[in-house]
């Protein structure tokens, strides 16, 4: 008898496995762009987070999920109820904060798949870009806006033009690159970099560009739209 009963057990061990494991996939997907104004706030490609939490699941830990370069985001979900939040010190802008001065989290309904764009205040955004390719020499003309004024207002540290031979372009994604200080700025609205495009292998005739803008006090720079130049 006590044989019989332990073949049993293991016969239906197999079954209770694979109920536990046919729990059906998160099926919804939440993405968007961080926005100023509907204006592109450019960023690093997976340096800034973003946090999703479900309150009542279970789950205490948070859902991560980053920006890509033009600031949009992805994150597969389940249906349900979600705090939204961007760390506090994370990303170039300055996102909802409460009464204490901290990061505020938004309330996310999610049920089937949505899009959800954010509003963020960037401290600096660089518009007006134009590249021009002569040979291997290529020129950016653009201007740095100051967005955020008064108390909250933060300095250039510095400018960079960054190029790559793919569409990942960043400070720690290039093969050239261009530098001008905050301190050699004479005026924001009127600014050029230029740089030469070394030797690519395997031979290819356009390059990607864009401007950097670093912001002291402020690990994440803000980037131009990408761009593609031909050479």
């Amino acid at each position: 008898m006590k044989l019989k009963s332990i073949y049993i057990l293991f016969f239906f061990l197999p079954i209770f496995s694979c109920k536990k494991d046919n729990y059906a996939a998160p099926s919804s997907t939440l993405k968007g762009r961080i926005l100023y104004n509907n204006e592109e706030i450019g960023l690093e490609y997976d340096r800034v987070p973003l946090e999703l939490y479900q309150p009542g699941f279970g789950k205490k830990g948070a859902i991560a999920a980053s920006f890509a370069q033009d600031g949009s985001y992805s994150a597969l979900l389940f249906d349900g109820n979600y705090k939204l939040i961007i760390p506090n010190g994370q990303g170039p802008f300055k996102w909802h904060q409460n009464a204490a001065g901290v990061n505020d989290t938004l309330t996310v309904a999610v049920n089937g798949s949505q899009t959800l764009d954010l509003q963020a205040v960037p401290y600096y955004l660089i518009r007006n870009t134009v590249y021009k390719a002569v040979g291997t020499e290529l020129t950016a003309t653009f201007r740095v806006d100051q967005i955020i004024t008064g108390n909250d207002a933060k300095k250039i540290e510095r400018v960079n033009l960054y190029v790559n031979k793919t569409q990942f372009v960043s400070g720690s994604d290039n093969i050239a690159g261009k530098e001008l200080s905050g301190g050699a700025i004479t005026d924001p609205t009127a600014l050029s970099l230029k740089v030469s495009v070394p030797v690519i292998v395997p031979v290819q005739n356009y390059v990607f560009a864009r401007i950097g803008v670093k912001i002291e006090g402020v690990e994440d720079m803000v980037f131009s739209p990408l761009q593609k130049i031909q050479l």
